[in-house]
């Protein structure tokens, strides 16, 4: 069976909290025709909610963020890990900052706010905003570290900001840290905590009641309170008021009235005085009906509401609701918030404030019943399990055009002539946006037929002093990010000809395009190319043609071509005793890729694959040649043993190899625990017949990550015992940070299989 073609797109910016509740609905009840993308700078999206008992400590990372890589597979969306830095509103596109242009069909935003800070001097440099939350808990942690290393001196916090947040925060800041303080037996004086408010009531935006309560809990835990303090500079470890007041501090956090970001308004989006979105009641932008907001990025003109977490909560699911009619063709519906609503605010020790209307009151059952609240939010999106499959429905009417509909509605019965192509249409396109967008490279003199021409085939001049060295690889989609896939497509597929001491010089790509509408299937086809592109240009070489066919998902793959001098090739026989062995990057990515198909993968572990393999093993090679490497090859399919022992049974050589030393992937041995392998696994692990006293080894779960297939993997290389450590240094100093020596080669003894293994 076919999968359902694209036909329109549907973009989120933002990972906020109405876009996580309105991706568990689409998983839950998807529309076909309908591509999602969620662009997002961060996988793991901490929770507003649960943020002050995270800094008091009671909470650890993973309570309160929500992992987005998975909840994206739930839904069948794409996640791009990209900032958005603009919109063009004509052409329906976002502009990221780190690759081409997004284009939809339907847009929602919910990125949160900023503090307000722009007109303090010194505050964008030296004060730590409280919002992106992301930042700010980063200083938060290094701040903890600071003062459990150092708790015998004093120290001084700021908190510019009396609203709901900063007084919250104050609270369960001084929680943490006389908690620390206590612990490592120094006096809770050592800690002073300092809160400013311009104005005379702190909370204003709460009753008389709970105000008060609020103030007691501060003056009671010692928090310096001032009140009608204007904070008119910040300079270094110092706050200067209107009054003339100065208090010194080592930090100083910024949790004044939120401010949006100013590119949504330069893009031509209605807002209101502040720079929020202007939105009607549906959610829809006042002057651009398909684009949606939520959150405390935008402003309901008639329902205007404080900026709080709980009213992002609450537009979830009418956000989702909407963005569903539009996208169906049918009318939005309005919605109205609630006027007022229950407030629990923390002061810390497990205690809360819970107030509504002229009704306060303070109590550790509140604080449960905020945990109760907050758990049973975060609950909806653990342990997500992948949809059952049913057949394919019908594309809705109104998705497109009748023609499009008819075109694309029995995929079955597409024809498979001409190898499947995709329109010659799309291919020129692409090859036209490639070269004005991304200003492609013109054609090297020694390519005298490329993409510049109509010809059959393209035709390269071999320099009389190189050897052409040719490899060929292919490959479906492991990342739903076309961009994302060409760029680790392309540095896997050029990693053959780094191995074997060659230069990349030109490429032919082949690439299966799910089905999809002219226009859409366009944009996969662009945004991939341009992946490869970026990869190819960097490694100094050029496409040069390629074909393109329709399919069921996402597929990619190059031949490469490249140049090396006849006595500069690198080969797997080249193993000699007494080097040793070096690996250039950790492994593990074909275990934690299956993990990540089944739902099961902690997004981070899945970030730091990605980046992993998006590493070029280019500088490595070149390293590993100037220290006089007479070994290597990549690390891919076979995995690292499968590989090693293509070079060991080549060499006539064996091989003492240290497990201790192997890097591997944060998570890789994680998923091994929990039963989850690559398919590929079970034949690779054939090479254990090569391992001598198995028996003592097997055990470790570090063993079986030796077998998994790789990626985009590193380079596995034999280096003269002398120069080792002067060739790991360079390759540490160049980026390859796990970067080991792993083992040595020894003499071949006929009698035992070829590879020793050592846990230490």
């Amino acid at each position: 069976m076919h999968p359902q073609p694209t036909l329109r797109d549907l973009v989120l910016i933002g990972a906020g909290h109405s876009h996580a509740i309105a991706l568990k609905l689409f998983g839950m009840n998807p529309i076909p025709g309908v591509q999602i993308t969620l662009i997002t700078e961060t996988t793991y999206t901490p929770y507003s909610g649960m943020l002050p008992g995270y800094v008091a400590g009671y909470y650890s990372v993973d309570d309160c963020h929500i992992d987005m890589r998975p909840l994206a597979q739930f839904a069948n969306a794409r996640l791009y890990l990209d900032r958005a830095i603009g919109l063009d509103l004509e052409n329906q596109t976002v502009r990221c900052a780190n690759r081409p242009p997004v284009p939809y069909d339907v847009l929602s935003i919910n990125i949160g706010s900023i503090p307000t800070k722009a007109n303090v001097p010194g505050a964008e440099k030296y004060a730590i905003p409280a919002k992106p939350i992301r930042h700010f808990l980063e200083h938060w942690q290094q701040v903890v570290k600071n003062i459990t290393r150092q708790p015998d001196r004093p120290w001084r916090l700021a908190i510019v900001g009396g609203g709901v947040g900063g007084v919250e925060l104050s609270l369960n800041m001084r929680s943490r840290l006389h908690g620390i303080l206590k612990q490592a037996g120094q006096p809770t004086s050592n800690l002073t905590i300092h809160l400013f408010q311009r104005g005379r009531k702190l909370a204003p935006d709460l009753n008389a009641k709970a105000r008060q309560i609020l103030l007691n809990n501060l003056l009671r835990q010692g928090i310096e309170v001032h009140l009608e303090q204007t904070a008119i500079e910040v300079q270094p470890n110092r706050v200067l008021c209107q009054s003339g007041l100065a208090v010194d501090c080592d930090r100083i956090f910024w949790v004044t009235q939120a401010s949006a970001q100013p590119w949504l308004a330069a893009a031509g989006l209605a807002t209101d005085k502040r720079g929020f979105i202007a939105l009607k009641d549906t959610l829809q932008s006042e002057s651009h009906p398909n684009v949606f907001a939520a959150g405390d990025i935008s402003a309901v003109t008639c329902h205007p509401r404080p900026k709080a977490g709980v009213f992002a909560v609450r537009q979830g699911k009418p956000l989702y609701d909407n963005l569903r009619r539009h996208l169906l063709g049918e009318a939005s519906k309005p919605f109205k918030p609630q006027q007022d609503f229950l407030r629990i605010v923390g002061t810390g020790n497990k205690s809360a404030v819970a107030t509504k209307w002229n009704w306060a009151w303070q109590s550790p059952l509140m604080w449960r019943w905020k945990e109760w609240i907050e758990f049973r939010f975060m609950g909806q999106f653990r342990n997500l399990d992948p949809m059952p499959a049913s057949d394919r429905p019908a594309l809705p009417q109104g998705m497109a055009d009748p023609e499009t509909i008819g075109e694309l509605s029995n995929l079955n019965m597409r024809c498979g002539g001409c190898g499947s192509k995709v329109g010659s249409t799309v291919l020129s396109r692409v090859l036209q946006r490639l070269q004005l967008e991304l200003g492609a490279s013109e054609r090297s003199a020694d390519i005298l037929v490329g993409l510049d021409s109509p010809d059959d085939a393209a035709i390269l001049q071999v320099p009389t002093d190189q050897a052409m060295v040719q490899t060929l690889d292919y490959f479906k989609t492991l990342l739903d990010d076309p961009y994302l896939f060409g760029q680790i497509a392309t540095h896997h597929c050029l990693s053959d000809l780094f191995a074997m001491g060659a230069t990349g010089h030109s490429a032919l790509a082949l690439a299966t395009l799910p089905y999809a509408s002219e226009e859409k299937a366009e944009d996969t086809l662009f945004q991939l190319l341009a992946g490869a592109t970026e990869v190819l240009r960097e490694a100094g070489a050029q496409l040069i043609g390629g074909h393109t066919v329709e399919g069921a998902e996402l597929g990619f793959g190059l031949t490469c071509n490249g140049f090396v001098r006849p006595d500069r090739i690198l080969r797997k026989s080249g193993l000699k005793p007494d080097r040793v062995l070096l690996v250039t990057k950790a492994i593990g990515t074909g275990a934690l890729f299956a993990a990540h198909m089944r739902l099961r993968a902690d997004g981070r572990w899945i970030d730091a694959a990605v980046q992993s393999m998006l590493q070029s093993n280019r500088a490595a090679a070149l390293c590993l040649q100037r220290h006089g490497a007479t070994a290597c090859t990549d690390i891919t399919g076979f995995g690292l043993l499968g590989h090693l022992l293509e070079m060991v049974e080549a060499s006539g050589v064996s091989v003492q190899l240290d497990l201790s030393g192997v890097p591997i992937l944060p998570g890789a041995i994680d998923v091994f625990q929990s039963g989850t392998t690559s398919s590929l696994h079970p034949q690779n692990a054939r090479a254990a017949r090569a391992i001598r006293d198995i028996e003592a080894i097997d055990r470790d779960p570090r063993y079986p990550v030796l077998f998994d297939p790789q990626t985009s993997g590193g380079l596995l290389a034999a280096v003269d015992v002398a120069r080792a450590s002067g060739c790991l240094a360079e390759l540490h100093s160049l980026g390859y940070e796990h970067s080991s020596i792993i083992g040595c080669v020894v003499e071949r003894d006929d009698n035992l299989p070829p590879i020793q293994l050592r846990a230490l």
